[in-house]
């Protein structure tokens, strides 16, 4: 058995906390701090990835609200990247960490058909790459 034959859908994390369009910018904040994340991906009502949403990109938004006075919010769609890496749920797992070394990534969304299914981290892959070399 080749290691490219272990898939993204075999590692990737399930239970995601995920933004919509309409998430106020403070209550991302909030949950980004209560889960100790680092970022999550933003649906739109379908399920389908619309963006993702980082502590930098909340760290700009600050600042832009600070700079321009304006009241402290706003919404997740104003502040989130929409310039999106993913992966498909199919995807072998070296080709998985091609991607996040090439785009010097965290973690990645996985998707199926547009919507978003899980997340595969550099960890998930390290924990496969081990897994895989231990039970061969």
């Amino acid at each position: 058995m080749m290691l490219r034959s272990v898939q993204a859908s075999d590692y990737m994390a399930t239970k995601l906390v995920t933004f919509r369009l309409r998430d106020d910018l403070f209550y991302a904040i909030s949950l980004l701090l209560e889960h100790k994340i680092s970022g999550a991906p933003v649906v739109d009502d379908d399920g389908q990835l619309v963006g993702m949403l980082s502590e930098q990109d909340c760290l700009k938004a600050i600042l832009t609200l600070t700079y321009h006075e304006e009241e402290m919010g706003g919404k997740v769609a104003e502040c989130m990247t929409t310039e999106l890496h993913t992966i498909s749920y199919d995807a072998d797992i070296v080709h998985v960490a091609e991607k996040i070394i090439n785009h010097n990534c965290r973690r990645l969304p996985v998707v199926k058909d547009g919507k978003l299914v899980g997340q595969i981290s550099r960890r998930d892959v390290l924990k496969a790459v081990e897994r895989f070399a231990r039970d061969g």
